[in-house]
């Protein structure tokens, strides 16, 4: 198995509202089959999916599936004065602040928000680990 993500599927209440948010927060979606969003991204896709439709996929009962899992996603910027306006544009768009822009024991500065469905994003910025010119994150910098 290759060490890499392709998908990342996320279990959504109201698509339509939840696609609203992430283009609210800058992103574009692509061309998809009926009730799935998508939003390209580097090196694998972010997928929205009616919750009831996951569930039914799994085998399971949609209740089974929601909650906050004990994951969250990340998205790491450039310069530390990026962190407090994204989670500012993600609370615009209908999202909630879980946790201000702060520096963080480590070196670093970062805050959490959560999309509309409660799906954890942590906005972070880390000197150690500097983005490559595409924008790609590695542990320890993309260089």
């Amino acid at each position: 198995m290759d060490q890499r993500i392709s998908l990342i599927t996320l279990a959504v209440n109201d698509v339509a509202t939840s696609a609203a948010f992430y283009e609210g927060i800058g992103w574009q979606r692509v061309e998809t089959e009926d009730g799935v969003v998508a939003f390209d991204l580097i090196g694998q896709t972010l997928g929205l999916y009616p919750r009831e439709m996951l569930a039914k996929d799994l085998g399971m009962e949609a209740h089974e599936i929601g909650g906050f899992s004990g994951v969250t996603l990340g998205y790491n910027v450039r310069e530390k004065d990026e962190v407090a306006p994204l989670l500012e544009r993600a609370k615009a768009s209908g999202g909630r602040i879980v946790k201000s822009a702060q520096d963080v024991f480590w070196g670093g500065h970062h805050g959490y928000f959560a999309d509309p469905d409660g799906h954890i994003w942590e906005v972070a910025h880390n000197p150690f680990s500097p983005l490559g010119k595409d924008g790609a994150f590695q542990w320890n910098g993309a260089g």
